[in-house]
């Protein structure tokens, strides 16, 4: 599997960029979310219990005992980004928020921070403290849940934002010269690969530097779940996911980086599909889609090759 050769992948652009490789330390803040606490809804978003993807035992030590810790663990790299993903790492008062964010790139092997967030939880004053660390040139990316474009699939489940604020709040984080990452869910009920290729095309037009693709998980704890147990909702199966996800991919532009074009979870939290357990599935089925059918950028006529950013 050569993913590089196939796809602007984040990990080749920060080596080709750093001149090394740099790795992402995950930081639980013990932050809230707006969507759970009441503020703007109850329950959270129907797919989601973050348990499946982050150590929720991690907010009980300091941002700096965390850094230490992970460093120890991924020891790869000479420099790494310090990346805010657990709930809405915006979610604080500035003050707090710039507490965090001093101790993470107090480490000298930190060249950047990347915040995942809401789009309705970005207010100018995060955006300026964000920018500051952006004038002092460290690398930001603001990483943007926004799952789908379409308004009505957001209500569904039960984000409690539209696609207009995503819009906004992308403009406002761009004309600061922060780079944006917008996540993706390829299998939300619904929605089939001609829904998740309008998003894209609606996210590429609102201006976007990188982009997540996540298969859907149903999770244990989430609202989901009851579905799929129910049997409402079916999973996505592998070989779907990889011809939606591969002609995303191959719809966009070059100079948008991704991050990431699968996921996988824990068992037992995960539920379905049971093929995302295994982090290589998604990304090697991928591999195989896009060697037969063309690389990142080659339905617009201009196919991936990482040696023209070099």
């Amino acid at each position: 599997m050569q993913l590089q050769k196939l796809v602007n992948m984040f990990g080749g652009d920060l080596q080709r960029r750093y001149g090394h490789k740099v790795h992402k330390l995950v930081l639980h803040g013990g932050f809230s979310c707006p969507n759970r606490d009441g503020t703007i809804g109850r329950g959270g978003c129907t797919f989601c219990n973050v348990a499946s993807f982050a150590d929720e035992t991690q907010q009980n030590h300091s941002i700096a005992d965390q850094l230490e810790r992970q460093s120890q663990l991924v020891n790869r790299a000479q420099h790494y980004l310090a990346y805010f993903q657990a709930y809405t790492s915006t979610w604080a008062e500035v003050q707090v928020l710039r507490s965090m964010y001093q101790q993470a790139v107090s480490k000298a092997s930190i060249v950047g921070l990347c915040v995942g967030t809401r789009p309705d939880c970005v207010p100018d004053s995060v955006l300026d403290l964000l920018s500051e660390y952006h004038d002092k040139g460290y690398e930001v990316w603001l990483e943007l849940g926004l799952q789908t474009a379409h308004d009505k699939t957001l209500h569904r489940i039960n984000r409690g934002h539209d696609f207009a604020c995503y819009q906004e709040t992308t403009h406002r984080a761009r004309a600061r010269g922060l780079k944006v990452c917008s996540h993706l869910i390829v299998g939300l009920p619904g929605e089939g690969q001609a829904q998740c290729m309008d998003t894209l095309e609606k996210v590429v037009e609102t201006g976007v530097d990188g982009i997540k693709l996540h298969p859907l998980h149903i999770v244990d704890g989430s609202t989901m779940a009851k579905s799929w147990q129910a049997g409402r909702l079916q999973a996505i199966e592998l070989e779907e996911y990889a011809t939606t996800a591969g002609e995303m991919i191959r719809h966009t532009p070059l100079d948008v980086v991704f991050h990431r074009i699968s996921a996988n979870a824990r068992r037992p939290t995960l539920l379905a599909p049971l093929w995302c357990e295994n982090r290589w599935s998604g990304m090697g089925a991928i591999d195989r889609y896009l060697n037969e059918h063309g690389t990142q950028g080659s339905a617009l006529g201009t196919p991936w090759n990482p040696t023209i950013l070099l």
